[in-house]
């Protein structure tokens, strides 16, 4: 606690004389001077700083702007005073420490083979809301203007920044939707993250048979890589691209799934391409990476296929049956859980829990590409996402209580829902979602 005894106590000289006191002295012994005359200091109220630390005794901090406090503001706001350490404005006891950061440096272990997927510490990015008296004042801008997004009235400069508020415009991949026939997946940067490093590719396709296929690939770029955002872009791409070409010729959809995730692997391998003289200093230290989830939806079949964590879920459409999670994940918990060290729920409240086995990436120690192949009895529809939003329904049951019951129908509105959902229980890492119908309905064919 900040002192807030009288002054007089710290005195050391004589305020008349500069004569040297004594602890206790009421009166100077060279001078007479009543010290007891001399205020008393106000009582300290200290600012917490941006570090967490306080202003040393006696030092007064920076005081706040109005609309400039911890946690707003345009200009990459940081933590609010809770999350801080010290002693908050208004003598509040402060929370106890969490857990620190995971490891710094390298973000690959090459003694387990675990990549630790999590920024040390993320920051917000929230627009500031917009100040409605000059927006009023505002004419609605010509059609074909591109708007901003955060007074929905300025005008877009071409580098990017609004001309009446002067904000920064989101970037394209920020948030990203589409809708490709029967199936549709949303993404979004999400309330922590400075970018989206998720990615996804949508497909149909018609088989030789003459029925439909339909198929989604969504990648997360891992956090503590070198282009985490290029790696997922690529591989989503490749394994896309890889699946529209193989199921027409009558490729069998697991096998079409196994040779996807291998192309995906070689898109991200070949972003690592250094010079030679870095190559001889660190080898792929901190190559570009990726997880990659996909789902095929062919010939009444169902057939996944995974790289890291992220995840595919089963939900039925009249919730008749049970939900049922379709992929395992190559983390530290799963590692944790299949070796009976630890249960479920103690794996995955530890900070490692998210330290992957796996992924796409030159420095990843052996491609193993998981597939598997279902036959459900009833019409459902099919979860494939990141753990931007299974970390807020990790369950099944808890995935099938927030996906609508109308998703087969509505897969576009469903999947912002969903991503909706993982936003408001914090939006801590990038989100996204797709959603396939089982069976695949016959539409139109072609590819997206």
């Amino acid at each position: 606690m900040m002192s807030q005894m009288p002054q007089q106590t710290a005195l050391s000289r004589c305020p008349s004389c500069e004569e040297p006191l004594e602890s206790g002295d009421r009166f100077c012994g060279a001078c007479g001077y009543d010290l007891s005359v001399v205020p008393a200091r106000p009582d300290d109220h200290p600012t917490v700083a941006l570090n967490g630390s306080l202003p040393p005794d006696g030092a007064a901090g920076p005081a706040w702007p109005a609309g400039s406090e911890p946690g707003s503001g345009p200009a990459g706001p940081g933590p609010l005073p809770a999350e801080l350490g010290g002693t908050a404005p208004g003598g509040h006891e402060p929370p106890a420490p969490g857990p620190q950061p995971p490891l710094t440096g390298s973000p690959l272990s090459p003694a387990t083979g675990v990549r630790f997927d999590r920024p040390p510490q993320p920051d917000e990015y929230p627009l500031q809301a917009p100040d409605p008296r000059v927006a009023a004042e505002l004419t609605t801008p010509p059609e074909g203007t591109t708007v901003c997004v955060a007074c929905r009235a300025g005008r877009v400069d071409h580098d990017g920044y609004c001309e009446n508020c002067g904000h920064a415009q989101p970037r394209e991949r920020d948030h990203m939707e589409q809708e490709c026939g029967p199936i549709a997946a949303v993404s979004d940067r999400g309330l922590r993250h400075h970018r989206n490093e998720d990615s996804f590719a949508l497909g149909n396709a018609v088989l030789p048979d003459g029925s439909p296929a339909a198929l989604a690939v969504v990648c997360d770029g891992v956090s503590s890589a070198t282009r985490p955002d290029d790696a997922s872009l690529a591989a989503s791409r490749a394994a896309g691209e890889a699946l529209l070409a193989a199921l027409p010729q009558g490729t069998h959809p697991q096998q079409a799934m196994h040779d996807a995730i291998v192309a995906a692997s070689h898109a991200v391998n070949a972003l690592a391409a250094e010079p030679a003289t870095a190559r001889e200093h660190a080898p792929h230290q901190n190559a570009p990476a990726c997880t990659l989830v996909a789902a095929v939806v062919a010939s009444g079949l169902l057939v996944v296929g995974w790289v890291g964590d992220s995840r595919a879920y089963w939900v039925p459409v009249d919730r008749s049956g049970p939900p049922a999670r379709l992929t395992e994940d190559d983390s530290w918990a799963a590692q944790m859980v299949a070796a009976g060290l630890m249960n479920e729920a103690e794996a995955y409240a530890d900070e490692r829990a998210h330290a992957i086995t796996g992924w796409l990436g030159a420095d990843a120690y052996e491609l193993e590409p998981h597939t598997a192949s279902f036959k459900p009895d009833r019409a459902g529809v099919v979860v494939v996402c990141t753990d931007g939003l299974w970390n807020y329904a990790e369950a099944a049951e808890e995935m099938a209580q927030v996906v609508p019951l109308d998703a087969a129908a509505r897969p576009l509105h469903s999947a912002r829902v969903l991503v909706g959902h993982a936003l408001d229980g914090g939006g801590h890492d990038n989100v996204t979602v797709a959603l396939l119908p089982f069976p695949a309905p016959p539409q139109g064919a072609g590819s997206a």
